[in-house]
């Protein structure tokens, strides 16, 4: 669904996926700034790292949308140097796995440029990554590394959940001038809704409150890229049994947006937080922590944070199916919150129903 900002009847839209909205905000920003470009694996290639840089090559040059080798550390190097001498360099390094080697550059070159030269030089870097689980990809390409990331003072994370969000996001990260990482959840490049048309921004550092809002809710569900879907889902289940959530999509990690969650909670008495990745140590953490140093005597009960086991992703179905939360892990910490029973069967598994692939027309090989 479009920001709120653009929600208005006389903004045109169009329905298209959240791969095309990526798409869609990397060629406004190609065409309309100069020193913008793409550089990444498999970024010229027919299969455009699912559609999200199909036909640039074509209509921008090999100059201004370019391959790189499996040399993920120098090839960011090169990025970092572009953007402090005046580039906007978009780089993508597909799965957030394969970026581990370039964490010296990330971390210890973009991150800290600024600062150290008395913020006189900019890193206008923004670098796309795909996070998440599918087809039992396994420990090596399905980590949601997100906490690591914004951690790191100098780094702005983000992690779009919607295809407007994903457009307006990218938008906004390519054109501030501090390094952003975008993280992708790859469940989420197949997902149609409304995106505004032309050029938009979503505000880095502003959550979404996706659903509820009226005063009545009794608890307080803050989703972090797919996992705000899978809230959205939760309070639907709540709302048949006459409980009323609020949603909150996080939509940026870094900076986090502290007063939606806080104005929340605040009417609501209780919190769950759902990430993609571990719990412990997670950006669910901070958000907990936020609450209860901050508004703890609003609080009517301890908050909840869930996310993935504490060991390494599995490949095999039989494991993948239970390791991911869902929807009904939500609804369960919600009702205990609340007092209610939790019924056994809120957890059945609707035959055929593979739980690492969101539906049958997602396939691999990437």
């Amino acid at each position: 669904m479009p920001d709120d900002a653009h929600r208005s009847a006389a903004v045109s839209t169009r329905r298209m996926t959240f791969a095309q909205g990526l798409l869609e905000a990397q060629a406004i920003a190609l065409e309309q700034d100069p020193s913008v470009y793409l550089m990444g694996l498999g970024a010229p290639d027919p299969k455009g790292i699912f559609g999200t840089t199909s036909g640039l090559l074509q209509r921008f040059g090999p100059e201004r949308v370019q391959d790189m080798p499996l040399s993920e550390n120098a090839m960011t190097g090169v990025a970092v140097g572009s953007a402090i001498t005046g580039m906007r360099p978009i780089l993508t390094h597909q799965r957030v796995d394969f970026a581990l080697v370039a964490m010296e550059q990330m971390v210890n070159q973009a991150a800290k440029w600024f600062f150290m030269f008395g913020g006189q030089v900019p890193v206008p870097l923004t670098i796309r990554m795909i996070v998440g689980r599918g087809w039992g990809q396994g420990p090596q390409h399905s980590q949601s590394l997100q906490a690591w990331f914004a951690h790191v003072p100098g780094l702005k994370v983000v992690m779009p959940a919607t295809p407007a969000d994903a457009k307006g996001l990218l938008l906004s990260a390519i054109e501030d001038d501090n390094p952003v990482i975008c993280l992708e959840h790859r469940w989420l490049y197949g997902l149609a809704d409304e995106v505004p048309e032309g050029p938009y921004r979503v505000p880095l550092g502003k959550a979404r409150l996706m659903h509820g809002g009226g005063g009545k809710a009794e608890v307080t569900l803050v989703g972090l890229s797919y996992m705000s879907l899978e809230a959205l889902r939760a309070a639907e289940i709540l709302a048949e049994q006459g409980i009323e959530a609020e949603v909150i999509d996080l939509r940026s990690v870094r900076p986090l947006d502290e007063a939606t969650i806080l104005d929340s909670v605040a009417r609501t008495g209780r919190l769950v937080v759902a990430d993609t990745a571990h719990v412990r140590f997670g950006a669910g953490a901070e958000v907990v922590s936020l609450v209860v140093e901050q508004a703890f005597d609003k609080l009517k009960a301890a908050p909840v944070r869930i996310g993935l086991p504490d060991f390494p992703t599995p490949t095999s179905k039989a494991l993948s199916d239970s390791y991911y939360p869902r929807a009904p892990h939500l609804v369960a910490a919600a009702l205990k919150l609340l007092g209610r029973p939790v019924d056994p069967e809120l957890f059945a598994v609707p035959e055929g129903r593979n739980l690492d692939q969101p539906d049958s027309s997602f396939t691999g090989p990437f």
